[in-house]
């Protein structure tokens, strides 16, 4: 009973595993999200075989891209600009402590009011790339009919202050979301092909 325990969760760990692209699968996906020119210079993270999170290439421009979490279903990477780091790693610890989306709203607005945690003081992007499970290829990082939508962070930002709508009355419109706190957002959601 012992030996086959033993041989099921090996075997788990061994199907865990082998769900994890290649580092430079990973790389090639995640850098999807960002701008073509600044793909090949940015920052990459993604996951090791053990499933935990790590830096696979060093950046050398202002972009950090996010791989894949192999544990969610689809594709979706992310890239943004490296003045946000401070804010999205905080956001990646309190989630990996087994905080909830609204606790960690609510923890990172008030280290931001406490000078703990520091907001960009511009303008800053957030690029967000997906595609469904057939959509992609986890073996050779190929992707069809992906969307990438965008975010622009302007802490403490309202529809007053912006001009924006609350939300868009029209497909692709920019909306603002959040607003007054500190992770006021421009949402730009492109319209989608059907």
């Amino acid at each position: 009973m012992k030996a086959c325990l033993f041989v099921s969760f090996l075997f788990a760990g061994l199907t865990a595993a082998a769900q994890i692209p290649s580092p430079e699968v990973q790389i090639k996906l995640a850098t999807l999200a960002a701008p073509a020119e600044m793909r090949d210079k940015a920052l990459v993270y993604g996951y090791n075989q053990k499933g935990e999170l790590v830096v696979l290439r060093k950046g050398e421009n202002e972009m950090i891209c996010l791989g894949d979490d192999p544990n969610q279903a689809g594709l979706s990477v992310s890239c943004y600009h490296k003045d946000l780091e401070p804010f999205m790693a905080r956001g990646r610890e309190l989630k990996k402590e087994g905080k909830k989306n609204d606790e960690v709203f609510t923890i990172r607005e008030q280290e931001v009011k406490a000078g703990k945690l520091v907001m960009p003081k511009s303008p800053s992007t957030l690029y967000v790339y997906s595609a469904k499970d057939d959509q992609y290829d986890k073996t050779t990082g190929e992707v069809k009919d992906g969307y990438l939508r965008y975010v622009i962070y302007i802490p403490y930002a309202t529809a007053e202050s912006t001009g924006l709508p609350l939300q868009p009355s029209t497909p692709g419109m920019p909306w603002i979301m959040d607003p007054g706190t500190h992770r006021a957002h421009i949402m730009i959601n492109p319209a989608q092909k059907n």
